[in-house]
C-alpha cells in the first residue's frame, strides 16, 4: 500500500490554495512513504508540473535500508512523530529551519471494509510549520 496519491493531492491542494511553490519552503516532509512511495510521490507531482527538490521522507530519514531489514520504510505514524519531535522541531528552535510543510500519511482502517474486500483509503494531513526566529 502506498499513500503517495493522498500526499500528492494534499500537497498540490495546499500549494494552489496558498499560491505558493515548493521553493518557498525549507523542507517538504512526508512520513512514511519510504523509498518506493517517495519515488511515486515525486512522479505524481512532476506530472502536475511540480518539482520537489526539497523533499524528505521520515522513514527514509530514520532507517538505513541497506543495514536494516526495513524493506521500503517503517510505520508512518511512528516515523512522522519521531522525526518531527526529535529532529525537525529542534532544527526550527535552533534557527536551521524556518518554514516546513509536514505531510503525515496514513490509512483509514476498517475491519468491515477489509472483510468485504474493499480497498483501504489513504489519507494525508498537512501542517505548515513556520518559525519567527
Amino acid at each position: 500500500m502506498t499513500f503517495s496519491p493522498a500526499a500528492a493531492d494534499t500537497i498540490i491542494s495546499f500549494l494552489q490554495d496558498t499560491a505558493t511553490a515548493p521553493c518557498d519552503y525549507d523542507l517538504i516532509v512526508t512520513g512514511d512513504l519510504g523509498f518506493t512511495g517517495s519515488e511515486l510521490l515525486l512522479k505524481l507531482l512532476s506530472e502536475q508540473g511540480i518539482e520537489l527538490e526539497n523533499h524528505k521522507d521520515c522513514g527514509k530519514m530514520i532507517f538505513d535500508r541497506f543495514r536494516q531489514d526495513v524493506h521500503s520504510g517503517g510505520s508512518g505514524c511512528g516515523c512522522s512523530a519521531s522525526v518531527l519531535c526529535s529532529y525537525l522541531l529542534q532544527k526550527m528552535a535552533q534557527g536551521g529551519l524556518k518554514n516546513i510543510l509536514f505531510c503525515a500519511t496514513g490509512a483509514l482502517m476498517s475491519p468491515t471494509a477489509s472483510m468485504q474486500g474493499e480497498s483501504i483509503p489513504s489519507i494525508a494531513h498537512l501542517v505548515h510549520l513556520k518559525s519567527e526566529n
